[in-house]
């Protein structure tokens, strides 16, 4: 590993993009041990030399706790879809959409699978000093939007992508457009992400609107109805959706109050937010 300390001369963006959700891992692994344990993200965040005091200051507010809540749960639903398909499909690509230095992938691993993680370059680069390449591994440096990384997967057994709190920050006629062509090149494959309304992607869109100077926040990917929504892009495509924070976990447990249990009620049924899976 290079420099611990070359993490912190990095570009904001990437710090926000890789250091910030790699803190929320290890945030939920702590708070709620008995619904999501990320041991990578553990060791990353006392490897990594990186000023994590207003992290920690935010980390101890309610809807901070709550945010960690919702990074455990999303995690834990992607995952699950993934050993699904493993189940019927052993040998498959597991690709993981905009990685960052998340080891979903690795936590997935049956032994047979081929591994591939793909984001863009200055974050595959931190992420090869940091989370090297294992057995059956890449890491592939692209723009998702551009199809040449397609040529990069081998799919002879199958394949199923998923993408965490990716799709928020891409304009609807990308995301359809990218589902198409993978429609086209991965016939038999699954896709499974994250999604939510048009609100709650109006209250996340606060956070990078100023900075990226966009005003037309509606051109964003938001859906409230993912089957009829999405199902409406191309006849090839069988969409279902589940709620993420109750649709695979009801939370019953000691760890989550019944705030929180209220929360992601409000969560899954006003913002719609949801894990959307595609089969092509």
């Amino acid at each position: 590993m290079s420099d611990p300390h070359e993490i912190q001369n990095r570009e904001n963006t990437v710090q926000e993009t890789l250091i910030i959700p790699l803190y929320a891992r290890k945030v939920c692994s702590e708070l709620y041990p008995n619904l999501y344990r990320d041991e990578t993200a553990v060791r990353l965040i006392n490897e990594i030399d990186y000023d994590f005091s207003e992290a920690e200051k935010k980390s101890h507010s309610l809807m901070q706790r709550f945010g960690s809540l919702e990074v455990a749960m999303r995690q834990n639903d992607l995952a699950f879809e993934v050993r699904d398909y493993l189940k019927s499909h052993p040998n498959a690509a597991v690709v993981n959409l905009g990685c960052g230095l998340d080891s979903t992938g690795r936590s997935c691993d049956n032994g047979s699978c081929k591994i591939y993680n793909l984001d863009l370059p200055d974050v595959i680069a931190v992420r090869n000093e940091l989370l090297p390449a294992g057995e059956r591994e890449e890491n592939i440096p692209c723009n998702l939007n551009d199809a040449e990384w397609f040529s990069q997967i081998d799919a002879s057994g199958g394949a199923v992508f998923f993408a965490s709190g990716v799709f928020y920050y891409f304009l609807t006629e990308q995301v359809k457009a990218l589902v198409q062509r993978m429609a086209d090149a991965f016939p038999g494959g699954v896709l499974v992400f994250d999604a939510a309304n048009r609100t709650a992607v109006k209250m996340i869109a606060k956070t990078w609107l100023k900075s990226a100077k966009i005003k037309d926040v509606g051109a964003y990917f938001a859906v409230s109805d993912a089957p009829k929504e999405i199902s409406a892009w191309d006849s090839r495509l069988q969409v279902t959706s589940r709620g993420y924070m109750l649709g695979y976990n009801d939370l019953r447990d000691p760890s989550v109050s019944g705030f929180f249990r209220f929360l992601a009620r409000v969560g899954d049924n006003g913002m719609r937010m949801q894990i959307v899976k595609i089969r092509f």
